[in-house]
């Protein structure tokens, strides 16, 4: 019995579960942000044994905790539904206490084979982290700062032309006022223009930036298990504002993408990145620059790949699908 532990808004575990439903192999989906409207559950340990169950009241299906062999931590959100509405203060306080609950279950089951993990996926994302490691296995990376202080990063932009500022944990911000949501895409700054910024624009928070590295083009490296599915996203073609510098801009823009040949020398580099930090699945970010390197940006550890599933025609739920059963 596979358990998988999203939210309902996530479009990427519906082609997996097809898959595994048409093979007789048996998936309860969580969503979380409905565990008090849609759920029943209940933990209980006694006599020297634990186990639980969650059932879906909107399908009848029910799960115990001594049937589950795989789980799959996908994208889980804090319980945000309630049954009844009550004061604001009842309210958060219910919210909390759900939130908690669903956090012990998550920490108790997680010595079970998973794809994604509340234990490492937070750990792991940390962009530190990821430089050290990557830098242990041989692969390339971009020059890194992270600082509030003006002098460090003076001091970090002296040697490039230009930088790369990126946001560290809050890609977007919601204005309520103008009802504009503003995503904070990946911005290229020459690195003379930082001596004539006040102290105050340093200070005021942590500045992460990167030197800049030239691109011939991109890649997303999705491995599963090992199994590797690598896009090419031609971003290069695309103006400054529309993919060139953040490919996340040019999807509605023609970016382009197309299955690549990764070399087997960087596979193994990549396998032993994720075998550092215990884990069954990465998407792995790359440029590669017009002198024909490799330079990893960052591996997101429970990324998206569905659109690449669609662009490409690669079978990548398959793969996942085969994952989570063979385990």
């Amino acid at each position: 019995m596979l358990l998988i532990i999203t939210n309902k808004e996530d479009a990427h575990p519906t082609p997996v579960i097809n898959l595994l439903r048409e093979r007789g192999f048996p998936v309860f989906r969580l969503n979380t942000e409905a565990l008090l409207t849609d759920y029943q559950f209940c933990w209980q340990c006694d006599a020297g044994n634990s186990n639980f169950y969650l059932k879906n009241i909107q399908n009848g299906l029910e799960i115990r905790g001594s049937e589950i062999t795989t789980v799959w931590e996908r994208r889980p959100e804090p319980p945000t539904e309630l049954p009844v509405q009550n004061t604001p203060e009842i309210n958060k306080h219910n919210l909390k206490e759900a939130l908690g609950f669903l956090q012990f279950l998550r920490f108790y089951i997680k010595d079970i084979f998973s794809l994604g993990s509340i234990v490492n996926d937070r750990v792991v994302g940390s962009k530190m982290l990821q430089l050290k490691i990557a830098k242990e296995v041989g692969l390339q990376t971009p020059n890194t700062c992270f600082s509030n202080r003006k002098e460090d990063i003076l001091r970090f932009a002296e040697p490039h032309e230009y930088l790369i500022l990126k946001s560290i944990e809050n890609d977007s911000i919601w204005d309520e006022v103008a009802e504009l949501e503003y995503v904070f895409y990946s911005k290229k700054i020459p690195a003379k223009t930082l001596h004539d910024l006040p102290e105050e624009t340093f200070n005021q928070t942590v500045s992460y930036l990167q030197n800049y590295v030239e691109k011939l083009f991109e890649l997303r490296v999705t491995v599963v298990d090992n199994h590797f599915f690598t896009c090419k996203i031609d971003s290069q073609i695309l103006d400054d504002d529309k993919g060139k510098i953040d490919w996340r801009q040019g999807y509605e823009h023609g970016l382009k993408h197309e299955i690549f040949d990764l070399p087997q020398e960087i596979k193994d580099k990549c396998s032993q990145f994720l075998s550092q930090l215990g884990l069954h699945f990465g998407c792995f970010d790359f440029i590669y620059t017009p002198s024909g390197e490799y330079v990893l940006l960052e591996c997101n550890p429970n990324g998206q790949w569905l659109w690449i599933e669609y662009e490409t025609g690669m079978k990548i739920s398959e793969a996942i699908a085969n994952t989570l059963m063979g385990n």
